[in-house]
C-alpha cells in the first residue's frame, strides 16, 4: 500500500503524496487525504508545489494533519524525530513551591501546551526547569532580549543540576546548539531550520510572540509542545488573542496579591503621594489641554485606544498642521504633568527617609532618569548605557556598592534586576505590564515589607493614567 510521508522543508511542512493521489485536482487530493477532519483554516493553509508535487502548509498544523490523517485512515509515515528525547536524565536540585506545582500540573493536563501568568519574582523559570525534567524532551527556550541568554542558561543549569556548558546559547553572536539551548526571539525568527531539533518550545515573555515577525516562530515550529510565561500577556492590540493558536490557552494564573498572602512574596505597600502643579505650570497645562481637545472636538475624533492615538492623529500629523499642533499640545501636557518640578523635591524627601534602603526610581522620560542621576548624584541606567557599564551598575546595586538606581524602560523586562526593597515611580505609562513589572523588582521574598511608592500629579490625565495600569 502506499504511505504518505510528512516532512520538515524550510518553513514549511510538507506532505508528499503517493501515486495516484498525487495526480487529482487539488480540492479532491485534500478530500482524499483528510476528508472532513480538518478545519477550515488548515485546509485554507495549504499550497500545491507545482514543481514537485507535494503539499505545503504551516509546520504549526503537523498535529491536526497527523490526527486527520488516522482518522481518514490514510496511511503516513513521518521523516523527522516526532518527539527527540534529551540524552541524558535531568534531576530538579530544588523544591518546586506549591503554585509551581499546580502549574505544571495544570499545562501537563492540557496537552502540554498553554501559558502561565505568575508575576516577576515568583520563578518562572523554575517552572520552565519543571517542564523540561517532565517531558524529558530536548527544549529550545525563545527569550525576548540578549540579556536574557545568560541569566537563563545559569538559572535552568541550577534549576536541573546541569553543567552549564551543557545548555547552549543561540544569539549574541553565538550558535551553539545543544539538547537544552536559550535562543532569541530574534535568532528564532530567523532560523528557522533549527526549531525541528527540539520537541518542547518555551517561550518566555510570551506577550511578544503575537509581534508579525516573531509569530512566524511558533508557525515554523512542528512540535506542539509549547510554554508560555508571562506576567503580563495582555497586549494593548489585543493580539494576546493569538496565543491560543500560537502556544495553546491560558492554563494557570496568579496575582502578586495572591502569592503575598501566601508568604511567597513578599509582603508589600502601594502608596500614592499626590504632587501639585504651580501656578503657572498649571495654567500652561490647562491650555495645552484645550489645545488638543478642541481639535478632537472639531473633527470628530474618539480616541478609545493607543492604536486609535496613533492612526487617527500621529499619522494625520505628519500632513495636517492642525492635527500636528493638537500632537505637540498632547505631548507637552503629558510633560508637565509627569515631569512637574515639585517631584524632585518629593524624591529628595523619600531618597532621605529610604536613606539606608536599596531603592530603584522608574521614569518614562529619560530626560527625568538622567535629571535625577544628576541632582542626586546617583547612577543612572537608560537604553544609552552601554552594556558592559550596565552590567557593573546592576552588579554594584546588587551587592550594595550602590543602593539607589535610577531608571526608565530599559530594565522594565528581559534583565534580572537586583532585588530591592522601595521602588518609586516618578512617571510611567497606562499599561498593567509596565506596573506588574515595576511592583515585581520589590517583591521577591525577604524579611519586612517592600514599598511601591507612585509620584501622581493632580488635576492632570497622570491621574488617569495611573488608575488605568493598577
Amino acid at each position: 500500500m502506499s504511505i504518505t510521508t510528512l516532512d520538515l522543508r524550510g518553513r514549511d511542512l510538507i506532505i508528499l503524496p503517493t501515486e495516484p493521489e498525487i495526480h487529482l485536482p487539488f480540492p479532491e487530493l485534500l478530500h482524499t487525504l483528510f476528508g472532513t477532519y480538518l478545519p477550515a483554516n488548515i485546509l485554507a493553509s495549504f499550497v500545491q508545489d507545482k514543481r514537485h508535487h507535494f503539499l505545503r502548509t504551516l509546520p504549526m498544523h503537523f498535529s491536526s494533519i497527523k490526527q486527520a490523517l488516522q482518522q481518514q485512515k490514510m496511511p503516513f509515515t513521518i521523516a523527522f524525530e516526532e518527539r527527540p528525547a534529551l540524552e541524558h536524565p535531568t534531576q530538579l536540585a530544588l523544591e518546586p513551591r506549591p503554585y509551581q506545582e499546580e502549574a505544571l500540573t495544570n499545562w501537563l493536563a492540557a496537552g502540554s501546551t498553554g501559558v502561565v501568568v505568575l508575576p516577576t519574582g515568583a520563578g518562572k523559570t523554575f517552572v520552565a526547569a519543571m517542564a523540561i525534567h517532565e517531558t524529558g524532551l530536548k527544549t529550545l527556550a525563545v527569550v525576548p532580549t540578549i540579556d536574557l541568554l545568560q541569566q537563563w542558561r545559569g538559572a535552568l543549569a541550577a534549576a536541573l543540576a546541569l553543567p552549564i556548558d551543557e545548555i547552549g546559547i543561540f544569539g549574541g553572536g553565538e550558535k551553539d546548539l545543544r539538547p537544552v539551548t536559550i535562543i532569541t526571539y530574534d535568532s528564532a525568527a530567523l532560523y528557522p531550520r533549527e526549531l525541528r531539533h527540539f520537541g518542547l518550545l518555551i517561550f518566555d515573555e510570551c506577550h511578544h510572540l503575537p509581534a508579525p515577525t516573531y509569530r512566524l516562530i511558533a508557525e515554523s515550529a512542528f512540535t506542539p509542545l509549547r510554554l508560555g510565561l508571562s506576567a503580563t500577556p495582555e497586549r494593548s492590540d489585543m493580539a494576546h488573542m493569538d496565543l491560543d493558536e500560537l502556544i495553546g490557552p491560558e492554563v494557570y494564573r496568579r496575582s502578586p496579591a495572591e502569592l503575598t498572602a501566601g508568604r511567597f512574596l513578599a509582603q508589600y505597600e502601594e502608596k500614592r503621594v499626590d504632587i501639585a502643579l504651580s501656578s503657572v505650570d498649571e495654567a500652561r497645562y490647562n491650555e495645552q489641554r484645550r489645545i488638543f481637545r478642541s481639535f478632537l472636538q472639531r473633527r470628530h475624533i474618539v480616541l478609545r485606544s493607543p492604536e486609535d492615538f496613533q492612526q487617527k492623529l500621529i499619522y494625520m500629523s505628519a500632513r495636517d498642521p492642525e492635527a500636528r499642533a493638537a500632537m505637540l499640545a498632547w505631548r507637552e501636557a503629558r510633560n508637565i504633568a509627569m515631569n512637574a518640578p515639585a517631584k524632585y523635591t518629593e524624591i529628595e524627601t523619600l531618597l532621605r527617609l529610604h536613606a539606608t534602603d536599596q531603592v530603584l526610581l522608574f521614569s518614562e522620560y529619560n530626560a527625568v532618569v538622567e535629571e535625577i542621576s544628576r541632582r542626586f548624584c546617583i547612577p543612572n541606567i537608560t537604553y544609552k548605557t552601554p552594556a558592559e557599564e550596565r552590567r557593573t551598575i546592576l552588579d554594584r546595586f546588587r551587592s550594595g556598592q550602590y543602593t539607589k538606581l535610577a531608571t526608565g524602560r530599559v530594565l522594565n523586562e528581559g534583565v534580572d534586576v537586583p532585588d530591592c526593597r522601595v521602588a518609586i515611580i516618578v512617571s510611567g505609562n497606562s499599561t498593567k505590564r509596565e506596573y506588574i513589572q515595576r511592583l515585581g523588582r520589590i517583591l521577591r521574598p525577604k524579611e519586612g515589607q517592600a514599598q511601591l511608592y507612585e509620584l501622581i500629579t493632580g488635576g492632570t490625565t497622570e491621574e488617569e493614567i495611573s488608575r488605568r495600569r493598577r
